[in-house]
């Protein structure tokens, strides 16, 4: 039964912010993207960007999972330290990076922001992106232009600097029956290598000249897949051979992680939205959905709705505290969606939450570094 429920809650879905100028996509449930497949996949696709112009480092490029701090393996209680992980898919709008890191910097939060590699890609260079069985340059969420590529640039510099986490997102957010559901290992080797190149190069095609890359991409160390899709064992696999170490991409429960296919699995998690028996996951799209079927309700409905999504966060809280303080994840989108109400109400949970005794609020990356450290506490690694 309670499976059946995380797969119905992961079945609405969720949807990348397209990029400045790029349309937005769908929102009703039967959401799929519109493919841009040619008649006859190839089986073995090339997915890297060309890599002109070539910059040479002038010093060592940062890694893009850092772990500046550290935490106890039990509080003064006995307990473990309850993790609260925040993480965001695409991170892309400049003007939300810098609320978020203005909150996290409030808080003493570090967060985790999955970076969707066209966002740091000029559109104008889009044919360099050859995708499994789709056209040279397709992509679900649009291209970035030249000043937002060294925008975001300057900010994953920035962002990495105080500690914050630069994960994978993948690249053209490829999702439904003809997305990355059918995706086989190789291509998923393909996929990652283009993310790594856009990086690299994607900076200095948008100025026209040689600009370092915000970071290293073969430091990155933990994907969420677009719509939460995939064939998990294919892609895994993948992400084992970089050496990769978690996916933040399958639905799961409040409950301590453990490790699958040779990767911590860092679920998204099965949760109660307040004041009904609805099951959804800890994503914002998916909070969406449940409330008004991602569709736009009235703004006078913004407060009300705001305070069901921080009433369900808070009572996903308790339920940790109250089954050995298991890691709660978040799981969100760069946007403003129905009023802005599931930004507005994660702001308010991580103001009111990270400083906690109990509680720490970390990247996904400090988290796998603890669980290295002192490993899942025994007998705790049931659903609650």
């Amino acid at each position: 039964m309670g499976a059946a429920l995380v797969v119905a809650a992961v079945l609405a879905g969720c949807a990348d912010v397209p990029l400045e100028g790029a349309p937005s996509p769908s929102t009703s449930p039967s959401h799929k993207p519109k493919p841009s497949a040619t008649p006859k996949p190839s089986p073995t696709p090339s997915s890297t960007p060309s890599a002109t112009p070539t910059v040479t480092p002038t010093s060592k490029l940062p890694a893009a999972a850092p772990v500046l701090r550290a935490f106890p393996g039990r509080l003064p209680n006995g307990k473990p330290p309850l993790f609260v992980v925040v993480s965001f898919d695409g991170a892309g709008d400049l003007a939300l990076w810098a609320r978020w890191r203005a909150v996290a910097k409030q808080v003493n939060a570090r967060m985790t922001f999955f970076l969707s590699g066209p966002y740091l890609y000029p559109g104008d260079h889009r044919s360099d992106y050859k995708p499994p069985y789709r056209k040279p340059g397709a992509s679900e969420i649009g291209w970035g232009d030249p000043a937002n590529v060294l925008g975001r640039t300057k900010v994953l510099r920035e962002a990495i600097a105080e500690g914050h986490e630069i994960g994978t997102h993948a690249n053209g957010h490829f999702c439904g029956a003809n997305g990355i559901g059918r995706w086989t290992t190789a291509q998923w080797t393909a996929e990652l290598t283009a993310f790594d190149r856009m990086v690299r190069t994607g900076p200095s095609l948008a100025a026209g000249k040689a600009v370092q890359p915000p970071f290293d991409p073969a430091t990155v160390k933990g994907m969420r897949t677009p719509c939460l899709e995939g064939n998990r064992p294919a892609y895994r696999q993948a992400m084992v051979q970089r050496g990769m170490l978690y996916d933040a991409s399958a639905p799961g429960y409040i409950t301590w992680p453990k490790k699958q296919d040779g990767l911590w699995n860092f679920p998204l998690e099965s949760v109660t939205l307040a004041g009904t028996s609805k099951k959804t996951l800890t994503m914002d799209y998916n909070l969406w959905f449940s409330q008004t079927q991602a569709h736009t309700a009235p703004v006078a409905q913004a407060p009300a709705l705001k305070a069901q999504v921080l009433a369900t966060y808070q009572q996903a809280l308790a339920k940790s505290r109250a089954s050995g303080n298991p890691p709660l994840f978040l799981g969100n989108h760069f946007n403003r969606w129905n009023n802005s109400v599931y930004s507005d109400a994660l702001t308010d949970f991580v103001k009111q939450t990270c400083t906690q005794p109990d509680v720490r609020c970390v990247s996904n990356m400090e988290l796998a570094s603890w669980l290295a450290k002192y490993g899942v506490p025994s007998g705790q690694n049931r659903p609650s």
